[in-house]
């Protein structure tokens, strides 16, 4: 058991910090002695590192608190993909400091503001979260594909993406079209048979990601030809209002 004096000391976060995270129910002490001091047994000290990792990351406390109060928390994938965002955000750094060097060395004169893009790891992110949450759609996609294999689960993959390519063929169609809009009919009923029950709020969220930028938005330009992304977006839009 270790005081809280030397748990602040052992991990640099301060004494008043350790005290809110167990205000707002973050992190609990495991035993609060009859004198009033807060001890912490390796289980709390295992549960900051995971917050710490968290923090790195900029995730808020009310999200940080919803992943690892999550019964079905799994700490083995969460340090995985943790470690994935922090390689991310380490390369999303370097990018930076290589673009800050130039202008530096040679001014300003270049107006590339690719370094800057953070789509890459924001897209990494969303999908972690995914997993990390406890959404009935998310148990519900659990569900579904637990007993699938890896050549079902990409033969599904393939098949979405051929749906994405008969959006391509109808890329100089309005996408308020009703031949478009049956086509966004067509890829909610897929989602939903497949994975979950793609309601209109998930499916907007769906159209969103599609034009985001990243390998999404990559692999269906790369399907149904550039642009296809975008214009399955406005039409996902369209058809959810």
């Amino acid at each position: 058991m270790k005081t809280v004096n030397e748990v602040s000391k052992l991990t640099g976060v301060s004494i008043r910090t350790l005290h809110y995270y167990d205000e707002i129910g973050l992190l609990h002490p495991t035993e609060v002695t009859e004198a009033g001091y807060r001890l912490y047994d390796d289980t709390a000290l295992e549960r900051l590192q995971h917050i710490m990792l968290f923090r790195e990351l900029e995730f808020p406390l009310k999200e940080i608190k919803e992943i690892v109060d999550n019964p079905n928390f799994d700490r083995s994938k969460a340090l995985e993909q943790q470690i994935k965002l922090l390689t991310l955000k380490k390369e999303h750094i370097e990018n930076l400091i290589i673009y800050a060097r130039g202008i530096h060395l040679m001014g300003v004169k270049n107006m590339d503001f690719s370094a800057f893009d953070t789509k890459k790891m924001d897209e990494y992110a969303t999908q972690a979260k995914a997993s990390w949450g406890d959404t009935d759609a998310y148990r519900e996609y659990e569900k579904k594909t637990e007993d699938l294999s890896k050549e079902q689960k990409n033969s599904l993959g393939i098949e979405m993406m051929g749906i994405f390519k008969e959006f391509g063929q109808l890329l100089p169609t309005n996408p308020g079209d009703e031949t478009v809009q049956a086509q966004v009919k067509k890829l909610q009923d897929y989602i939903s048979q497949h994975f979950y029950t793609c309601t209109n709020e998930i499916l907007s969220g769906l159209g969103k990601m599609y034009a985001g930028g990243g390998s999404m938005t990559e692999n269906i330009d790369k399907a149904g030809g550039k642009g296809t992304a975008e214009f399955v977006s406005e039409a996902i839009e369209i058809y959810c209002k």
